[in-house]
């Protein structure tokens, strides 16, 4: 929301500088986020072309003497064609920035003849898109004056950052009675005069969507005559950021900022018969202001003639009933609109215009009446005419629940305060009368106590965003000053203190903290990926497709991270980084259920990005990545969020996008899956249009089961074994289908007590075997606890290691 000083000070009465209202405007919670204080004009000076002679070598060019007030002419080469002796304008020295043109300014020579600055335009200096001829000042403008100063051009622009929830500061005067209640000036009146108007208006309008359209009103204004509006109206819109078109478009521009009252213009002359607001029908079209081309839903509001739609209700008027020099008679329409369907419609049509930026958030409906008035006396004071009595049509009331419904058919409603909850929420000590004078000032009408220290306020209707009591401890807060609250350390308690974080959030810092050490980068992908990316990562439900995606490529909600990081890998080898490792904590969707969200984490490998490191080595090739990285990094991670790694099983049957036979899933028990790894299938990197070695692996850290809660948390006494370690080799033949971790898990289950690490040492397949089956050698690490172990002993751990690995697998001892 842009604004200048001078217009705020139409409205606010103040001596206060451009800086203490900046820093009043941040402390009121209205964040200023720049301030142009138009230091870019101060150069510019008030100069006198003294002679105007024909340039040498050039028909279109003179040679002029300026006298820019210091005594000694300065010689200037200009192309103007006004540019004449005795002509007072704009003087820009060497080394000016002139912002219309975006140049600084050298000394230079021009067909030969040297030039020392220019005499400037209107377009040059922003002040108008005139470039015809440089400007001409009356002949008593103070020549060697600054021109910012003579031509109100060092008017300071504030922009400040508005919350979607003060709509009532979307307008000059709703800021300056904030400014007003902050103590920082007095709110000057903004009661608006009515203009008296000869005969009804002839044009009739029908609120058929009366659910849509709360109130309408419509005026005549006859006989106008449709130019430039006047320049401090140019100039006021051009400093916000606005293009002057016709008076009677810029006096909507200039309502819609002074007050915040949205407004539209229909040409009399191109209006068949009576307006009618109504749904529009689904595919009907309209040609808007911006030159676009419409298609309309059925869920969409819009006012219609007999020639068909118009305007889009509460976003933009239609090209052809718009008004051009042409127009002589005007109807002006002050309405409105439900702020969801204005706010659905701007999004589903791709629409943003500063009146569905104030409708969305909640126009003020009491000030629908005053607008036309204001439109009006606007009208007929820039553009002349005779004005039509006001016709104005009601829809259905737009009231909530507990609130009261004025004879207006508008809504209002009251909040009892109870004056001690400013103390209780803020920690301020803010005394009666003070709650109840900000408060008054912010246009809360006090009824009365109704309960000691609770009053009932009536809130005005430009503040829709105020419901409870909060709202008001609120109010008063910001306006006493959020700066006042005092600094207090937070206070010890006797006991320890508990965790503050959920299992969830450690997990999630544990897990970036683990594989960043492994020398992994973070990345952040987005949440929305094309939907063939989805479906090769299994997802793709209708469910989880956006209904109003930002761009083609994001149409579908994330099934799996891996997607995202494979492409992100892919796009940085495309860039010449081929190898790397990225990792993302985040959340993925399995279905449109809250249930259905997952917390994941997830990483990716490609090229040579090993643990060890990337990159070619002197003493031998770099060995790409493979399904152990994956394997290792998704262990690491387990690890460190408090899962039983000692526990899990590594199963086959890992999803469709990684290679089945360098894959695996990771399991606690039967049936709790905890992640995935592997090398990716060749047919999901072609779909992610990705290529080289990569592997990778997702770990569902939401599925790893709580920790048990234990009665204290001191760690256990370590225990070491005095007596050696014994370890015994074993070789078994069993089918080739059988996997090697079967075999390890069926030893160590023999002796849990005595057997504490089983590892695979060998592989052998060959015909001496027969055929489809295979040798898989293992050690066993046997460690006795409280004596040396007999040699009986050892020979019965053995026996019962042979038997539970023939019983879980089918192997038999090789001999």
């Amino acid at each position: 929301m842009k604004f200048t000083l001078s217009w705020l000070k139409d409205h606010l009465e103040t001596d206060a500088s451009l800086d203490e209202i900046v820093e009043t405007l941040t402390m009121i919670g209205l964040e200023v986020e720049e301030v142009d204080d138009k230091a870019a004009f101060k150069a510019f000076t008030i100069a006198k072309i003294v002679s105007a002679e024909p340039h040498p070598d050039a028909d279109k060019l003179k040679v002029l003497k300026v006298d820019t007030g210091s005594g000694d002419p300065v010689q200037v080469v200009c192309g103007a064609p006004n540019a004449r002796a005795g002509l007072i304008g704009a003087f820009a020295a060497p080394g000016t920035y002139v912002p219309g043109i975006d140049v600084t300014l050298g000394a230079a020579a021009i067909r030969g003849v040297e030039s020392f600055g220019m005499m400037c335009s209107e377009r040059e200096l922003e002040i108008s898109d005139n470039h015809e001829g440089i400007i001409d000042l009356p002949e008593d403008a103070p020549v060697g004056t600054p021109y910012a100063a003579y031509a109100g051009l060092d008017d300071p622009v504030i922009d400040i950052n508005l919350t979607p929830n003060r709509p009532d500061c979307t307008s000059i005067y709703g800021i300056a009675r904030d400014l007003a209640a902050a103590g920082l000036g007095t709110l000057k009146d903004g009661s608006v005069e009515p203009v008296t108007g000869e005969g009804a208006c002839p044009v009739d309008v029908t609120i058929e969507a009366t659910d849509l359209c709360p109130g309408f009103a419509l005026r005549l204004v006859r006989g106008v005559k449709n130019g430039p509006s006047p320049l401090w109206m140019q100039k006021r819109l051009i400093a916000i950021g606005l293009r002057p078109i016709n008076a009677l478009v810029d006096i909507t521009n200039y309502v819609t900022f002074d007050r915040g009252r949205p407004l539209h213009v229909f040409d009399t002359a191109k209006v068949k018969g009576n307006l009618v607001v109504r749904r529009a029908k689904d595919g009907e079209t309209v040609l808007a202001l911006d030159t676009r081309e419409y298609t309309l839903g059925a869920d969409m509001c819009v006012i219609a003639d007999d020639n068909g739609v118009e305007s889009i209700a509460g976003i933009m008027g239609g090209e052809h009933s718009g008004c051009d020099e042409t127009t002589t008679d005007v109807l002006i329409e002050s309405a409105l609109w439900d702020p969801m369907n204005v706010a659905r419609t701007g999004r589903d049509l791709g629409i943003v215009t500063d009146a569905r930026y104030r409708f969305e958030r909640g126009v003020d409906p009491e000030f629908m009446a005053d607008g036309i008035q204001l439109a009006t006396r606007l009208v007929t004071d820039l553009c002349g005419g005779t004005p039509s009595e006001t016709l104005i049509k009601y829809g259905e009331p737009t009231s909530k629940e507990g609130e009261l419904v004025g004879e207006s058919g508008h809504h209002y409603h009251e909040v009892d305060f109870p004056l001690t909850e400013t103390k209780r929420l803020t920690g301020l000590d803010v005394d009666r009368e003070e709650s109840i004078a900000i408060l008054e000032k912010l246009g809360f009408k006090a009824k009365g106590a109704i309960d000691g220290d609770t009053i009932r306020f009536v809130v005005p209707s430009w503040r829709p965003d105020v419901d409870g009591k909060a709202d008001l401890v609120e109010e008063v807060m910001r306006i006493h000053g959020v700066n006042e609250i005092e600094m207090r350390p937070l206070g010890s308690h006797a006991a320890v203190n508990g965790r503050i974080l959920t299992t969830l959030q450690i997990r999630t810092r544990l897990a970036r903290r683990t594989l960043a050490a492994r020398g992994m980068h973070e990345a952040v992908t987005w949440s929305f990926i094309p939907e063939d990316h989805a479906r090769a990562f299994g997802g793709g439900k209708p469910e989880l497709k956006l209904s109003n995606p930002i761009s083609a490529d994001m149409s579908d909600m994330r099934p799996s991270l891996l997607p995202g990081l494979v492409a992100a890998a892919g796009r940085n080898a495309d860039r010449g980084f081929g190898d790397t490792a990225v990792f993302e904590v985040a959340a993925t969707y399995e279905s449109d259920l809250p249930e259905g969200q997952r917390r994941v984490a997830g990483g990716i490998r490609r090229g040579t990005a090993t643990l060890e490191g990337a990159g070619r080595h002197w003493d031998g090739a770099a060995q790409a990545v493979g399904v152990f990285d994956a394997k290792a990094d998704a262990f690491a991670v387990l690890e460190a969020c408090g899962a039983p790694v000692d526990r899990l099983m590594i199963e086959r049957g890992a999803p469709d996008w990684f290679h089945p036979g360098r894959s695996g899933v990771i399991k606690l028990g039967p049936k709790v899956v905890l992640g995935y790894f592997g090398e990716f299938h060749p047919r999901a990197l072609e779909a992610l249009d990705v290529t080289g070695p990569l592997c990778g692996f997702e770990v569902h850290i939401d599925a790893i089961p709580e920790p048990r809660a234990k009665a204290t948390r001191t760690k256990p006494v370590l225990a070491l074994s005095p007596f050696q370690a014994v370890r015994r080799d074993f070789a078994f033949v069993v089918n080739g289908d059988v996997a090697a971790g079967d075999i390890v898990r069926a030893a160590t289950g023999a002796d849990k007590a005595l057997i504490t690490g089983v590892k695979v040492f060998d592989i052998f397949e060959g015909a001496s075997l027969g055929e489809g089956r295979k040798s898989v050698a293992i050690e066993v690490t046997l460690q006795p606890r409280d004596k040396t172990l007999t040699e009986e002993e050892l020979e019965k751990v053995s026996a019962k290691v042979v038997a539970n690995v023939e019983k879980s697998t089918g192997g038999t001892l090789r001999g």
